[in-house]
């Protein structure tokens, strides 16, 4: 087996995890004969029906090659006109992490509001709405939301349903960036729908990748005004996949047998488990409630670089000396026990 020699154990990303084996079967069996390209097979179609299964008779599911992809393509349904503006929180992976992808390529505004702990507020959405109407101003179609949010936090049923009826009431639409949004439904109890058909979203993606996927998203449409264009979309956006079948396969397997559920639930654990062992190191803290995958943490900075020597994982804010730890399906308690270990060890240094 190889292994990096380096870094037993990764904390850095869940993009960093194996294939979950599930997933790796799935693949495997679609890899017998010929099937039709760009999504004409049976596998993709079988995908939709679990959609719309999981999600509710109306949910379209469109497959992709990834996360940003997926919100290029559902953002881009909620954008019409070039001079149109979408409201989200100054931490959104859009905002941060996407080197500026949603306005080089659809050539919009954002339009961010600051944020405690990441989660968007109805007033937040309120306050950004003074120039609708007005031709000096950018002008807001849709509220874009991270589910879970890029610190790790998760909203609740009510939450998305009252950002819903505010964008809504406003003649916006709501978005969710759902690379994680196993790991919300997980913590929050809930299935998949209720955090999304139900409470008002009108698009959403569905992200694989991050719980156990090879490399497979998904750009659901509960609005069905939106749905005509994705094919369009989705090309132009060089998000159609050419042998979709193995992206739709795993897919399939994702939503089939509470795998998702499972995936995300063990992660979340992890992390749990990683936070709870914080209380009796001296010197760390907890700057974001754990309700998620995700930790982040503030140490000192001699302890943080000694675990880097041992660890991959990434600083948040390396001034403000913060740290996020990311676990995943197939991280295990000894690891995580092993981790609590050096970090107790360095920090008693």
């Amino acid at each position: 087996m190889l292994i990096d020699p380096l870094y037993p154990k990764s904390f850095a990303s869940d993009n960093h995890a194996g294939v979950h084996p599930d997933i790796l079967e799935a693949i495997a069996t679609a890899n017998h004969g010929d099937a039709p390209a760009y999504g004409d097979d049976t596998w993709t179609s079988a995908f939709e029906e679990k959609a719309k299964a999981v999600f509710g008779p109306h949910a379209q599911a469109f497959p992709v090659l990834n996360g940003a992809g997926a919100n290029m393509v559902g953002l881009a349904l909620t954008l019409p006109r070039r001079y149109d503006a979408i409201i989200c929180a100054d931490s959104a992976h859009i905002a941060t992490h996407e080197a500026g992808a949603t306005e080089r390529l659809l050539g919009v505004k954002l339009v961010t509001a600051p944020t405690e702990h990441g989660k968007l507020r109805p007033s937040d959405i309120e306050s950004r709405l003074g120039g609708i109407g007005s031709p000096h101003e950018s002008q807001p179609t849709v509220v874009s939301v991270s589910q879970v949010t890029e610190l790790g936090t998760c909203y609740s049923p009510d939450e998305i349903a009252a950002l819903a009826d505010t964008a809504h009431a406003a003649g916006l639409r709501l978005h969710v960036d759902g690379a994680r949004l196993a790991n919300a439904a997980a913590h929050l109890g809930c299935d998949l729908r209720s955090i999304t058909t139900d409470v008002g979203v009108d698009v959403f993606s569905f992200g694989g990748t991050k719980n156990g996927a090879l490399a497979a998203e998904a750009v659901i449409v509960l609005d069905p005004s939106l749905a005509e264009a994705v094919p369009f979309l989705r090309r132009q956006s060089l998000q159609l996949a050419s042998k979709m079948r193995f992206i739709s396969a795993q897919l399939t397997a994702l939503l089939s047998n509470d795998l998702w559920h499972r995936n995300a639930h063990h992660a979340n654990q992890m992390a749990a488990r990683l936070a709870a062992g914080l209380t009796d190191i001296p010197g760390t803290s907890l700057i974001h409630p754990v309700e998620s995958n995700a930790v982040f943490a503030k140490l000192p900075h001699s302890v943080t670089e000694a675990l880097r020597r041992r660890y991959l994982f990434h600083y948040w804010n390396e001034e403000a000396g913060s740290v996020r730890w990311m676990t995943a399906f197939d991280t295990t308690p000894e690891q995580i026990d092993d981790f609590l270990d050096d970090l107790r060890k360095a920090a008693n240094a």
